[in-house]
């Protein structure tokens, strides 16, 4: 009886909204829009955020890493003066941290320098980072050909280097880089190994006369080359000029940075602690700058729990606003069908079954306007990284939630409507014109 019965009031919905096509095909324009909005921009967001988290994973979640920075009092040049300006990390810090922390497990000093690349009639700008053979230890390296840098080059301070995939396309195009010579400065390296693309930014301003010319003209490297520390060392050495329209100054600095990793999470923040004070105590200059990829990851995560909240929260206004408009047209819909309802009623219709139609006509609406909203919204964040190539995520919680919300919606916009229709005097209903 009850499945005859909710069969009956679909089927009277149905062909009440069907007679109204484009009425109902308007009303339902604006939950469409309001649960693909939902799930577009929760998608943008969680594809902005993840794509944060993971770089900031790859720096490492049991890494500490401890930056080069200039400090404030020398940020200018003293005027028609040469002065040389001595600051940064040494080697002994990284010595210095191997030795003193006892839950160290690795130290990876390394310098970052901006210069040209050559090959052929080819020029790319770079970024050379001279580090150590344990390098892979503290950051993922996806060696696709050839192998990385071997102890023995550190030692004989070899010229050779290993190349990013992103290098290698701007510098080689259609040959093979293993086993080639590209020239930085005035020595040349041969390529022993292509690894996949990194992304890591220098964290000093350049350090020699080609790393300034590629500063000055604003163009962006185009890649990392890795070459053993000691030749980096040897051929590119410490102490760089930096001039400007006052003066010229010499900068002598060691390494750009020392990457720390410890056995566990549990003990990185210890030891950023036990960090903070070996240089307080043999830095006198603000000369560093810490930095702990963990606690960047939590900051990430809360913010994308924010960020969620708030774009989920615009869009469901829209939402809200679609279920106004439904609310608005099924009261118009009321006053236009009074004498039916008054008709129903004297026929013997109880409240419920009036109550039930409209509250089914207005489900249908909402239900039908959030799968459309679906389809849509899942097709906009694919548009969207195709055309600005930016990430988007589509998760099944935010299908989930812009359904529900659409249902919602329709079920509170329907209730004053269909409460309002039942409870209609059918005497006075039956006299309306």
């Amino acid at each position: 009886m009850f499945s005859f019965r909710l069969r009956r009031t679909l089927k009277l919905g149905i062909k009440s909204l069907w007679m109204h096509r484009l009425r109902s095909t308007l009303t339902t324009l604006g939950v469409i829009f309001g649960v693909s909005s939902v799930i577009a921009m929760l998608a943008i967001g969680e594809g902005a955020s993840r794509e944060a988290r993971e770089q900031i994973a790859r720096l490492g979640s049991r890494n500490i890493i401890v930056k080069t920075v200039r400090p404030p009092e020398e940020q200018k040049v003293t005027e028609q003066q040469l002065t040389i300006h001595e600051y940064g990390l040494t080697y002994a810090d990284a010595e210095r941290f191997r030795n003193s922390i006892p839950n160290v497990q690795v130290v990876v000093p390394n310098r970052l320098l901006s210069h040209r690349a050559f090959y052929r009639n080819r020029r790319v700008p770079v970024q050379v980072i001279g580090t150590v053979p344990w390098y892979p230890e503290i950051r993922t390296v996806d060696l696709r050909v050839g192998r990385f840098l071997s102890s023995i080059d550190m030692h004989h301070k070899r010229g050779v280097c290993v190349v990013d995939e992103k290098a290698a396309s701007e510098l080689f195009l259609l040959d093979d880089p293993l086993g080639r010579d590209i020239k930085m400065g005035e020595d040349y390296y041969r390529v022993v190994g292509i690894i996949g693309a990194q992304s890591i930014e220098s964290s000093t301003e350049t350090a020699d006369n080609d790393a300034a010319s590629v500063s000055d003209q604003g163009t962006a490297n185009l890649g990392n080359v890795y070459v053993p520390l000691t030749t980096a060392k040897d051929r590119f050495g410490e102490v760089s000029q930096q001039g400007s329209t006052t003066g010229q100054s010499l900068e002598k600095v060691e390494l750009q940075e020392i990457i720390i990793k410890v056995g566990t999470t549990d003990e990185v923040l210890l030891t950023r602690d036990v960090l903070q004070t070996l240089m307080e105590r043999f830095h006198k200059k603000n000369d560093y700058q810490l930095v702990v990829p963990l606690e960047l990851l939590r900051q990430a995560k809360r913010m994308t729990l924010i960020f969620s909240i708030v774009l989920g929260s615009i869009a469901t206004i829209s939402l809200l606003v679609g279920g106004i408009g439904i609310m608005n047209i099924m009261l118009a819909t009321i006053s236009e069908r009074t004498r039916e309802i008054g008709i129903r009623r004297a026929l013997g219709a109880k409240k419920r079954d009036i109550m039930m139609q409209f509250l089914s006509e207005t489900l249908l609406l909402t239900l039908a306007g959030g799968i459309l909203g679906i389809l849509l919204g899942s097709a906009v964040p694919f548009l969207v990284t195709h055309f600005s190539r930016m990430p988007t995520v589509i998760t099944g919680s935010s299908l989930v939630l812009a359904f529900g919300i659409s249902a919602m919606v329709g079920l509170f916009s329907g209730l004053y409507p269909a409460y309002r229709a039942a409870n209609m005097d059918p005497i006075e209903s039956l006299r309306h014109e």
